[in-house]
């Protein structure tokens, strides 16, 4: 069983090839490649994350949601927007 996220997620660093994102004391990779929708987003939109719910993230300078379990394991997750 996962305990309670109590920290405020926190993108922590950005490359060309996708970003990290602190959640609670775990460091999450989100490639450009596998979440499409964040590639050509400024690190203001980038950082603009909220956690309304222990396994949803939520940009909403981007209306992006997103499921904690997609991010750690995408295979399981194949629908990709192309938009």
């Amino acid at each position: 069983m996962l305990g309670i996220i109590t920290s405020a997620p926190e993108v922590t660093h950005v490359s060309k090839h996708g970003f990290w994102l602190l959640l609670d004391n775990e460091e999450l990779l989100l490639p450009f490649e596998q979440f499409p929708w964040f590639k050509k987003a400024t690190i203001e939109q980038l950082s603009d994350v909220q956690l309304p719910a222990a396994d949803h993230l939520y940009w909403p300078r981007l209306d992006v949601d997103l499921s904690v379990a997609s991010i750690r394991k995408p295979s399981d997750f194949p629908l990709i927007s192309h938009v």
